[in-house]
């Protein structure tokens, strides 16, 4: 119910525009720590990791194959308005990850922090959420960790749902050399304009931040160098799968309880958001000739039913791009 409410001061402003500018990568950090392992099962373990550029430790859930085969790439995927539960992916508790990662032959690296940090790195430390250097952490001083620990061959993507989805398509076009795969369901793309701001805003709001600690006042040109329309040239040559919903109600709506009819309401009201945000993804890609797999859904709301009917038919194209067979 709590995310529900978050997402209702969300879904009034979850609307797109355009713009244009390019911004530069921040300086190399200090090296990252592995503190502590803890193994759940042959598929399943959380380590723990010292970041140095947000001065704490991090919690992350890894999952690798039942049959390990040798050098693997990895799959960071990443939630949705952030992991509030220190214990447990979303993903695990309700994308069923760990069932269908099963038999797949990549490592899946689920970050147990960020909430509503769009999995950047703010300009200033927020008094109520902290030191956020999430793109930091996530593109220089975890994957040598995850490689090193599981195998890794060094060849990465990155998949994320509603925030997640915005944050994994920035992290993509922002360090391009990183990842050759990307997907993104139900999400939002651009960062700079009026609308584009006004929603991201919004998100850092639901959770006490303050959207100018983040990447600065409204004219600040941090907000176009995170602008995914702006930087898409630089998804080019890259595996990329984009899925959203119409908004309306599907096979996984019921109109049972009030919780029910807030998936039916709020969500399908940020769906219909995140299908104009995806539809202008897809012109700006279609004008680039940037090849891209979108599925747009007759129905479907903003909820984890749809995304989990996504995870399956987006993983031809993410094991494509990692180098894999489906």
């Amino acid at each position: 119910m709590i995310q529900w409410r978050r997402l209702m001061v969300i879904c009034s402003v979850l609307v797109v525009g355009s713009s244009a500018a390019i911004g530069t990568a921040r300086a190399q950090p200090e090296t990252a720590t592995l503190e502590r392992i803890e193994v759940a099962s042959d598929t399943a373990t959380k380590i723990v990791v010292y970041s140095p550029s947000m001065d704490r430790t991090i919690d992350v859930q890894v999952l690798t194959p039942a049959v390990k085969k040798g050098p693997r790439p990895s799959l960071y995927m990443l939630s949705g308005i952030g992991e509030e539960d220190p214990s447990n992916s979303m993903w695990l508790r309700k994308g069923r990850a760990a069932e269908f990662f099963a038999d797949k032959d990549v490592n899946v690296v689920l970050p147990l922090a960020g909430p509503g940090s769009f999995y950047a790195d703010w300009q200033r430390d927020d008094p109520t959420l902290g030191r956020y250097r999430w793109e930091t952490f996530l593109t220089q001083e975890l994957p040598p960790l995850i490689d090193a620990e599981f195998d890794g061959n060094g060849r990465n993507g990155v998949a994320g749902l509603s925030m997640g989805a915005q944050s994994a398509m920035m992290l993509a076009s922002r360090n391009p050399a990183l990842y050759s795969a990307v997907a993104a369901y139900s999400g939002c793309f651009v960062a700079a304009d009026a609308l584009g701001q006004s929603s991201m805003r919004a998100i850092v709001s639901a959770f006490g931040g303050d959207a100018n600690n983040m990447f600065g006042g409204p004219l600040d040109p941090d907000w176009a160098a995170h602008d995914v329309l702006a930087r898409a040239e630089s998804l080019r040559d890259k595996a990329i799968y984009v899925s959203v919903g119409s908004g309306l109600p599907g096979p996984h709506e019921n109109f049972e309880t009030a919780e029910d009819w807030n998936i039916v309401v709020v969500g399908g009201a940020i769906e219909v958001g995140s299908n104009y945000c995806t539809h202008s993804l897809d012109d700006r890609l279609r004008q680039l000739s940037i090849p891209a797999t979108f599925d747009f859904g007759s129905v479907g709301t903003h909820s984890w039913a749809y995304w989990v009917d996504q995870l399956p038919k987006s993983w031809p194209t993410l094991a494509a791009g990692l180098g894999l067979g489906q």
